[in-house]
């Protein structure tokens, strides 16, 4: 490639749906230049995989930041700076125009001029084995690669299907946040060569996102307060430095918010266009960054929780789990929990731009190194007015409200299987196929029952328990899960020992059989 090409501020990679009222045009896709112009034009942007929409997330916040002045806490009262974009409806032209003006060359998808394609690593060409790249399957992370099952579709390594550059940077970016752990390309650098790489810093986790009725809302609700200690000169975006990093060093620490958002990553990756069309990528090196050391994992949408050895550690990705399980997590200043759950830092301030900001959940359900499972996407109705500095009264109701949905949970879990073990006469027997049915059957009912009772939830303060009826609420769940457990075990009931099973279990579904009571107790 003679000239460097493809410059994302410029051409479409990014798709968003546009708001009802939104001007003409509207295109599908947006390069980055557009979207900050237009974001309060924009719905939301419709990325269909999860790790991919939140990864791109970040690189917006950062960038919003950038435009914003809202990198830095001064001048004046930063709450009140963002509240004055809001109001405006539109990101600061001038701004964008400065920043597009200063960094526009840094975009470049292909970079052999500069040699600073965007959010890779152009010395790869020379510090990889070029007859063993990584190859387009194995970058777009949907894709079967090498002996690898087939996931959405089947594929070949010797004749791909060649990306579009919209696809492929997504998936770059897929890379460098959610990247596994383990072998990789080898990359030779100082004479050296080594071929092992450490997880992306959202590997395995579940990220939480404020959602607006818009993407200016979206955009500026998903920023965090930076320090009074940080300037925007210490905390750059991989893409505003001055010289790459030296792989065979210790990766830099990030020193702000821009830096904690664009620039944790462990993979290093160089995208090769097709010759006859650049707007397909013909190959990518994928391969480690750093070869000593790890960046400490931070990150301010995630839920942080406490393990029993007493690390600190992201809620995970589950895709079984729905989103109304972690709400008190989210909504809580000191959430309940034996893990010590701490809300996402973003959600302290998030409310301040609308009441009726939503919650986006997006994670990929994977293990650290290669084994990938099921994308996780998931959105709340607007709930962030319900937050706790928002609404005190409602705290208490909705953290009691979502521990009795997960309460009948557990004890439907606990009388299938119990019910299934004294059917085989065989008490290492699991139920695990029971347990999944009854699952499939009991958490959508209780989805659905949870948000009906939150929607009627009183955040004034005048009704008791905020309107919730904990009896009614009780009763309501146990419901559920009795209906779910006779619809299970309906196949046995028909013998006499399934039967006997069936009704010997069902005291678990109200807490288990009465502890028995010791005779000094009694005395």
């Amino acid at each position: 490639m003679p000239t460097s090409t493809h410059n994302l501020f410029d051409e479409p990679w990014i798709p968003v749906r546009w708001t009802d009222t939104a001007p003409p045009p509207h295109p599908e896709r947006v390069g980055l230049l557009e979207l900050l112009l237009r974001s309060g034009d924009i719905a939301t942007l419709t990325i269909t995989d999860p790790p991919a929409h939140s990864a791109l997330l970040r690189i917006l916040y950062a960038l919003t930041a950038r435009v914003s002045g809202l990198d830095e806490a001064a001048p004046g009262d930063w709450g009140a700076r963002r509240l004055d974009i809001l109001d405006a409806g539109q990101l600061p032209r001038e701004g964008i125009d400065a920043y597009n003006r200063r960094y526009w060359h840094r975009f470049f998808l292909y970079d052999p001029d500069g040699r600073r394609p965007w959010m890779q690593d152009a010395r790869l060409a020379e510090q990889c084995d070029a007859d063993k790249t990584a190859g387009v399957n194995k970058l777009i992370v949907t894709r079967p690669a090498g002996n690898t099952h087939a996931w959405f579709r089947h594929g070949s390594d010797a004749r791909p299907d060649l990306p579009t550059v919209a696809e492929a940077v997504l998936n770059l970016l897929v890379w460098h946040y959610y990247g596994p752990s383990g072998r990789c390309s080898a990359r030779e650098v100082n004479g050296i060569k080594t071929a092992s790489a450490t997880a992306g810093p959202l590997r395995t986790a579940l990220s939480y996102h404020p959602e607006g009725a818009n993407l200016l809302e979206t955009l500026l609700a998903g920023l965090v307060p930076p320090a009074q200690t940080v300037r925007r000169q210490d905390d750059p975006c991989p893409w505003e430095w001055e010289e790459l990093p030296d792989p065979d060093d210790v990766p830099p620490v990030p020193s702000g918010p821009c830096s904690l958002l664009t620039a944790c990553s462990q993979h290093a990756l160089l995208l090769v266009p097709d010759e006859a069309n650049p707007h397909l990528v013909r190959d990518a090196y994928i391969t480690w960054a750093y070869r000593k050391g790890r960046i400490p994992r931070d990150d301010n949408y995630l839920i942080w929780q406490i393990s029993q050895q007493d690390n600190r550690y992201p809620r995970p990705a589950d895709s079984r789990r729905a989103l109304w399980r972690d709400l008190d997590a989210l909504l809580l200043k000191e959430p309940p929990g034996t893990a010590q759950p701490q809300r996402p830092k973003v959600f302290e301030h998030a409310s301040e731009v609308s009441d009726d900001l939503r919650v986006r959940a997006l994670g990929f359900e994977q293990e650290g190194q290669a084994k990938d499972t099921q994308f996780v996407d998931a959105a709340t109705p607007p709930v962030l007015g319900f937050a706790e500095q928002k609404a005190p009264v409602t705290a208490p109701a909705v953290g009691r409200l979502r521990r009795l949905g997960e309460l009948y949970g557990r004890r439907l879990d606990r009388a299938v299987k119990r019910a299934w073990s004294e059917y085989t006469n065989d008490s290492k027997a699991n139920g695990d196929t029971w347990a999944a049915e009854a699952a499939a059957r009991y958490w959508p009912s209780a989805e659905a029952e949870f948000w009906n009772r939150f929607r009627h939830l009183d955040p004034t303060g005048r009704q008791s328990h905020a309107g919730l009826d904990p009896a009614a609420a009780r009763t309501a769940f146990l419901r559920l899960a009795t209906d779910a457990y006779e619809t299970v075990t309906a196949s046995i009931i028909r013998t006499q020992r399934g039967a006997k099973a069936v009704a010997n279990a069902r005291i678990e579904l109200y807490g288990g059989p009465p502890k028995k009571t010791s005779p000094a107790q009694v005395a």
